[in-house]
């Protein structure tokens, strides 16, 4: 049964204050299934980078008491680094990991950036993904002239009015941003000069800005402890632009300066992929593919144990997820599997139907970790309750709704199969199965309607199943 993971990467302002950034990291281990994967400080930079990945409710709920931290402890006004910043948690992004999407995500950094402007009164920025505005897709352009700039520019000028709140600076946190975006690996490579001016010309080479290597950004800066110059980058997709391509790219940049690479350094976690990508061009193994490296082929084995057995072991054990919703997902799953056997045994196109398994099989999860939400709504304190209750309620009744949606469409196609006599039971079993989770997921969709009280998304949904019938 796969599991629903995002990841969230953010980013904070302080990078040399140990007290400050373990305050942080504890206010996201708080959420009980939150995994911290990785904790990066830099005194040059200033800035903290944190990663933790666990289910999309569990992530935004940590990332929220993260800020919230943030904006406590760190003051912009007494703050300074090589990095360029306009917050004190400076960005929040989202990445879907497993079973999630990137709209998901963009709808996570949308709630996020709600809850982070009415409970905190930082104004927030949506960027990527989730940008509003064509020229907010890239970070850069929304942290121009930094924090201090933003201070005398928001409210005044129009184009730095923040996407969410009132256009009002905090006054020592800032502005957040926060989005959705692709895996991307933070990348410095440092010079043995101090020649920071170098740095600087080497960057504006490869980034993709300044007609350099599309999915690179990069700036140069100065490592005072180190007193290196640094190209410090971001790789917004490896594998439209590979590490080892822009490595090289800064090499041959660096000699014709007459300056050598001192070394390089990842900033965050990394895909293996990226790894595998390099070390066949650095090696130039004649026999390499992915899976010669002992740690995949471990998961593609383990991930192979993994099935009926574990889920029906989670449906029977005592606890609220997953429950009937996750049980008519899976039927469903069930029922396009078959629906894909039988269409590949008559030869004909299953695709549609392994669209559709794939579908369910992550509504399974989808649906569970909905009702999570709910739960998670419940155990806020009183005077805030009411509106997440709400929120998390419609994810619970809209998750079996799109179930729904997606077995009637299918259901259509397995009507009007026509294939031989000798496949008749299995594409009769398939119809019972989808007509099963048909069933069982209206049945959840209806006892949320339930407990909501906005009648406007009732009827919109009530409309959505009225036009099935």
């Amino acid at each position: 049964m796969p599991r629903q993971l995002v990841e969230c990467v953010p980013n904070f302002s302080e990078g040399r204050d140990a007290g400050k950034i373990d305050a942080i990291v504890q206010a996201i281990l708080a959420v009980p299934e939150v995994v911290l994967l990785d904790r990066e400080a830099d005194a040059d930079h200033n800035r903290s980078v944190l990663t933790f990945v666990g289910p999309p409710a569990a992530v935004a709920d940590a990332a929220f008491r993260a800020v919230e931290k943030a904006v406590a402890l760190i003051d912009l006004t007494r703050q300074q680094g090589a990095h360029p910043r306009i917050g004190a948690a400076d960005v929040v992004p989202f990445i879907p990991i497993e079973s999630v999407t990137l709209a998901e995500c963009v709808q996570l950094a949308e709630r996020l950036g709600a809850e982070i402007w009415s409970k905190l009164k930082v104004p927030v920025y949506l960027y990527e993904a989730a940008a509003r505005r064509p020229e907010r897709t890239n970070l850069e352009n929304i942290r121009r002239g930094q924090f201090e700039a933003l201070v005398q520019e928001m409210g005044t000028v129009p184009a730095r009015d923040p996407d969410i709140g009132d256009p009002v600076c905090h006054p020592t946190a800032g502005a957040t941003v926060t989005g959705a975006r692709k895996f991307l690996i933070a990348y410095n490579i440092n010079l043995n000069t101090p020649d920071v001016a170098i740095a600087k010309r080497i960057a504006k080479t490869i980034r993709f800005s300044s007609g350099g290597f599309r999915y690179v950004k990069s700036m140069g800066v100065m490592l005072v402890s180190r007193n290196l110059a640094q190209v410090s980058i971001n790789l917004t997709d490896f594998e439209q632009t590979p590490m080892h391509v822009v490595f090289e790219a800064v090499r041959r940049e660096a000699e014709r300066y007459g300056v050598a690479v001192a070394g390089s350094e990842i900033v965050g976690l990394i895909p293996r992929k990226a790894i595998e990508l390099s070390a066949e061009y650095f090696l130039r193994y004649e026999n390499f593919r992915p899976e010669l490296v002992l740690e995949n082929r471990i998961a593609e084995a383990l991930s192979a144990r993994r099935g009926l057995p574990e889920f029906l072991d989670a449906l029977a054990s005592p606890s609220a997820t997953p429950g009937g919703g996750s049980a008519a997902a899976a039927a469903a799953a069930m029922s396009a599997a078959l629906g894909s056997m039988v269409t590949r045994l008559a030869k004909l196109a299953s695709e549609p139907f392994e669209d559709d398994r794939r579908f369910f099989t992550a509504a399974v999860d989808r649906d569970a970790e909905a009702f999570n939400a709910v739960m998670l709504a419940y155990k806020r304190p009183k005077a805030e309750r009411a509106g997440f209750i709400e929120e998390a309620l419609h994810g619970a009744a809209v998750v079996p709704l799109q179930v729904v949606e997606r077995i009637h469409a299918m259901q259509q196609r397995l009507d009007a199969l026509q294939i031989p006599a000798r496949f008749a039971s299995d594409l009769a079993v398939a119809k019972a199965l989808a007509t099963a989770a048909r069933a069982g997921a209206l049945e959840n969709v209806n006892i949320n309607l339930e407990s909501i009280q906005d009648e406007a998304f009732k009827l919109a949904v009530t409309t959505r199943i009225q036009s099935l019938k």
